[in-house]
């Protein structure tokens, strides 16, 4: 990837400027949806270390999976409720294209300790 690559997260900002630096553990996310575009992203790379690091440790299970035959395709977030650097939890409902389907999902995030970690899906 170059540093003038479009970010797989769909936010119409280069990689470097914007999911790139979460992934690298250069900063942490300031809102939850923010973190979901994050995750988004390690998804498309694959990046599990990203994955494991930002689940919150209530509901982290002990290893993350990462398909690698799958390939993301696009990401749609449909709806932001809460979830802004002043609120201790929110919930992001998206939608995650790959070769072949959709991923529909109403994610659910916590602050813990100043930062934003995913919790669960909310179905």
């Amino acid at each position: 990837m170059s540093t003038d690559d479009p970010c797989p997260c769909g936010s119409g900002r280069v990689y470097d400027d914007c999911c790139g630096p979460l992934l690298a553990t250069e900063r942490l996310a300031g809102t939850a949806e923010e973190l979901m575009r994050s995750r988004y992203t390690a998804y498309f790379y694959g990046n599990r270390e990203h994955l494991w690091r930002t689940w919150h440790p209530r509901t982290r299970p002990p290893e993350v999976a990462v398909e690698p035959s799958m390939t993301w395709t696009g990401l749609r977030i449909l709806d932001v409720r809460d979830g802004q650097t002043d609120d201790d939890t929110g919930v992001v409902e998206f939608v995650a294209s790959y070769d072949g389907g959709e991923l529909h999902e109403r994610s659910r995030f916590a602050k813990r300790g100043g930062r934003w970690f995913y919790l669960d899906a909310d179905d």
